[in-house]
């Protein structure tokens, strides 16, 4: 219905506008290659009947074997880059014209009003909440100082596994997206509000009905942000929710405020009151910050929008990408050899690997971005907006365009990466004393974005997805399931870039039982 809709508008329109705005002078670039659409609508008819639209858009780059195209959906020019040179035209000669976010429907409901500081398009606030997030709350202090938090959920972490492989019912089967969610999850909620769950989680250390009720508003909301949304496309769309984009990403919200915005609001009250006067979360540092009157820096929305952009910016990425690092090493055991090899070298096997030894792992950070680079978590980066005409490549970018790097099109191009499509860790080890970095200032693939509207929790998600690997690494042996005798299916989810069947795997204790004896 949607894409008749759509199709009819099209026609409409193109009836009333036969001349479009769209003729070039002579001397004018042209757009970068891509599909040809319909007057103001643009491609969005194909989109909508092509989905999803992340796998239509790739497609239609191969179709034109171009490394950068355009896509007219409704009033908005979207660029896709798939070229590191391209990329870095974008994100770093130009960065100026490119600092800016565009305005989303989903952005808008998931930052209240766009009051955040990665999704707020720009401007003061953007600026505001920036400088809190860079020099407050990923602060290098802020970070050491939580670091006994961070290993209480790792150690968490490695006792549910332990206890699940002791378990008679479970026969060693660990599902690990369970595992690998439960500690992402814990350590954000014991990072922000100081507790590993919103209720009392299962007997078994696993999560609860509060904690996956949370997860799946999350993973909602992340699976629709910056979506192709038809309302993005054409905004007076809006009030028909045609694609039910806009009731879809409401609920999600409203599924993660009903458990942050309980604990935001008796902090508040808290601190208000003098019952609570130190900083031992991030939740208290948003609340103590004072301006230069003493007022509070940050309204109460302030701080619940700023909490639901941590929680989505921080679980889905080590999660993703440890479950795929694990099912591509199950398959191949040698890499899982000369992973615990190395732990065994620089930890050994009578204590736990710590964050402090994350250094020295190269073959595990190698491993980690290997997974970030064959199987990014989301298709695109975060979009950008040109402020400006500009010319990119040879090509015309207009102002106001959508600019978006395809995670998938960098990792995975042939033309940079010698087998691209086979994960081999070993392609970023460059020689035995130069440590591996997870990010690629280079842009030949995409783990975390750089530039004026770059990641700012870069350390964050690096520690959390290195320790998470090289403790199930170092803690367990990994096999595939009896049922799996073949290995496991590294089929891509059609809708997403996740697993298409959530991982599971046979694991043993591998390390003295007097280690786990310390974290029982």
């Amino acid at each position: 219905m949607e894409y008749l809709l759509l199709l009819a508008l099209g026609f409409v329109v193109s009836i009333i506008f036969y001349k479009t705005t769209r003729t070039k002078t002579a001397t004018m670039p042209p757009l970068p290659p891509g599909p040809t659409g319909y007057p103001i609508v643009g491609c969005l008819p194909k989109m909508v009947k092509n989905k999803p639209a992340f796998r239509w858009i790739h497609q239609t780059m191969q179709d034109f074997n171009t490394e950068i195209a355009c896509f007219h959906l409704g009033r908005v020019h979207f660029v896709v880059v798939s070229s590191p040179e391209l990329a870095r035209q974008f994100l770093k000669e130009q960065d100026a014209i490119f600092a800016l976010r565009p305005h989303s429907l989903s952005a808008r409901i998931a930052s209240i009003d766009y009051l955040s500081a990665v999704l707020a398009p720009g401007g003061n606030q953007w600026k505001k909440m920036k400088k809190i997030m860079v020099s407050e709350v990923l602060s290098i202090g802020l970070h050491e100082r939580l670091h006994a938090r961070r290993c209480e959920e790792v150690d968490h972490l490695v006792r549910y596994i332990y206890n699940q492989c002791k378990n008679p019912c479970k026969n060693g089967v660990i599902n690990v997206r369970d595992a690998v969610k439960l500690y992402c999850g814990s350590v954000i909620r014991k990072l922000v509000f100081g507790k590993r769950f919103f209720g009392s989680g299962l007997k078994d250390g696993g999560q609860g009905i509060e904690e996956r009720e949370h997860m799946d508003g999350l993973f909602t909301t992340l699976s629709h942000l910056y979506g192709f949304a038809i309302a993005d496309c054409v905004p007076f769309l809006e009030m028909f929710d045609l694609d039910s984009h806009k009731k879809i990403v409401t609920n999600a919200i409203k599924c993660m405020r009903k458990y942050h915005d309980p604990e935001i609001n008796n902090r508040v009250k808290m601190w208000r009151s003098g019952v609570r006067n130190t900083n031992k979360d991030i939740l208290d540092v948003l609340i103590s910050l004072k301006d230069s009157n003493n007022n509070p820096s940050l309204s109460i929305d302030e701080i619940k929008a700023q909490v639901n952009e941590i929680f989505l910016a921080t679980i889905d990425n080590p999660s993703n990408i440890v479950e795929w690092a694990m099912a591509e090493m199950i398959n191949q055991p040698h890499f899982l050899h000369l992973a615990s090899k190395e732990l065994d070298e620089v930890v050994g096997k009578n204590k736990l690997v710590q964050e402090s030894d994350l250094s020295k792992l190269n073959y595990i950070k190698a491993c980690v971005k290997e997974a970030f680079r064959l199987h990014p978590v989301g298709p695109f980066n975060l979009p950008h907006v040109s402020t400006a005409d500009t010319v990119v490549g040879g090509y015309f970018i207009p102002k106001g365009s959508h600019i978006l790097l395809s995670r998938l099109g960098l990792g995975r191009n042939p033309r940079v990466w010698e087998d691209p499509l086979e994960f081999k860790p070993e392609r970023h080890i460059v020689n035995e004393t130069s440590e591996v970095e997870l990010n690629d200032p280079e842009l030949r693939m995409l783990s975390f974005s750089i530039g004026r509207r770059g990641c700012p929790g870069v350390r964050l998600g690096s520690t959390m997805a290195t320790i998470l690997l090289a403790r199930l690494i170092q803690g367990f042996v990994w096999r595939p399931p009896c049922d799996h005798a073949s290995g496991i299916d590294l089929i891509e989810s059609r809708g997403d870039l996740s697993l298409a069947t959530p991982l599971t795997a046979h694991a043993i204790p591998r390390l003295n039982s007097q280690v786990y004896q310390q974290i029982l």
